[in-house]
């Protein structure tokens, strides 16, 4: 019998926990999570040594550890921001389109320090991003 190869772990880096800590904001900020439960799940991300067990703050949540395993980036290396957004039924854009309905959710885009606010589309329920100019 043959011994399965160790799975090789990749190392977290402040990138990929700065972007894990902002998932974990926008769900704390969608009433998804309790204040002590953010700071519970940050301790976790923030603590990691490797990323798989940072990402496993998220397996419970919408979007899952899918949203997190590898920063959403082919190949899974984690650390990397790009190909993390948009996801499906997620998207930034410049201005709201026609019809999109503002919510009272906004967040920092850890990438740009940009003040983004959620816009909700009825249609489809896709939630986009869009920066707040109200609160410049």
């Amino acid at each position: 019998m043959e011994e399965e190869p160790a799975r090789r772990r990749t190392l977290i880096g402040d990138t990929e926990r700065d972007r894990l800590t902002a998932l974990l904001r926008e769900h704390y900020a969608a009433g998804r999570l309790t204040l002590d439960e953010l700071r519970r799940r940050a301790g976790i991300v923030l603590s990691a040594a490797y990323a798989d067990e940072a990402v496993a703050v998220l397996a419970d949540l919408p979007g899952g550890a899918a949203a997190g395993a590898g920063g959403g980036v082919p190949g899974g290396r984690a650390g990397r921001r790009s190909g993390w957004l948009p996801r499906k039924g997620h998207a930034q854009a410049r201005e709201p389109e026609p019809g999109w309905v503002p919510t009272n959710e906004r967040f920092r885009d850890p990438s740009s320090g940009v003040i983004m606010r959620v816009w909700i589309a009825p249609s489809d329920s896709s939630r986009h991003y869009v920066p707040d100019d109200t609160l410049g």
